[in-house]
């Protein structure tokens, strides 16, 4: 049994979104009729609201225009109830479909896989994303130090501490080693999610460029700008009701979402 007909009765509407026919949906299901099909469509859309989701967009009724002959083969046109649907409202629907048709339990396993395999992508997404944001931090924090340097910065651990304390709230880097959970050997940068890295790196690029820009010299009035450029991306965090960087919970070692990398680039070098 090709699984596959799910995708190729795919259609594509005028906004370029993807929906399936519920009328082509119930032959493909082995329903006897229509009729008998509607009451899963119903549950399903129960099941929709009951997962917090508008039904009416997953589930869109309409009526379609359908040639037909008449006794004297005449060509007429007559308008049948369809219901246009989402990708999850076949899930739905499949989940509250008859479990005793083998097509179903296949459906099940096939929707089960479809489901991994997106986990899987959604999951490189966001490791790639993490990755990318972390190694533009080694690389803005090397030309954060040479500035720093530059500016006559001899405490450069008071300097960084100056960005902990402005960004986390007066919190120094033991006190968010402590309330995130991590030990004094663990680098707080490779905790971070994609969140927290962001906003980490808009702090490294916007004070050394400040530095720079200003010819700020001396560690006072350095740490100083540090701060003040972290003040004012907390004010902005709060304003637009954003989780506070101490409140965002650490990750794992960003060297696992790499090993992720390597191993998801190795298997499609071992497919060419």
């Amino acid at each position: 049994m090709d699984l596959k007909i799910f995708e190729t009765s795919k259609r594509i509407n005028e906004y370029n979104q993807e929906y399936w026919s519920a009328r082509e949906l119930w032959k493909i299901l082995e329903y006897s009729e229509y009729r008998h099909f509607k009451p899963v469509i119903e549950k399903a859309k129960i099941a929709c609201i009951n997962s917090w989701y508008d039904p009416d967009e997953h589930f869109e009724d309409v009526l379609e225009p359908q040639k037909s002959r008449n006794q004297y083969w005449e060509t007429e046109w007559q308008t049948l109830e369809d219901v246009k649907l989402s990708r999850y409202a076949c899930y739905l629907i499949i989940e509250n479909a008859d479990p005793s048709k083998e097509i179903v339990a296949l459906w099940h396993t096939y929707f089960a896989l479809q489901t991994r395999k997106q986990e899987i992508q959604d999951q490189a997404s966001k490791d790639k994303q993490r990755v990318y944001l972390r190694n533009e931090m080694k690389t803005h924090n090397k030309k954060l130090a040479s500035t720093a340097k530059e500016a006559w910065v001899r405490n450069y651990a008071d300097f960084i501490d100056a960005w902990y304390m402005g960004l986390y709230g007066w919190m120094r880097q033991a006190q968010i080693h402590k309330k995130k959970w991590l030990s004094e050997k663990e680098k707080i940068l490779d905790h971070m999610d994609s969140e927290e890295l962001a906003a980490n790196l808009f702090r490294a690029t916007q004070t050394e460029a400040k530095i720079r820009r200003e010819n700020i010299k001396w560690q006072n009035k350095a740490s100083l700008t540090h701060y003040e450029i972290w003040k004012k991306v907390r004010k902005t965090i709060q304003e637009i009701w954003g989780t506070m960087p101490e409140d965002l919970p650490s990750v794992e070692n960003i060297k696992m979402a790499e090993k992720r990398l390597k191993n998801e680039e190795k298997k499609k070098l071992g497919k060419k």
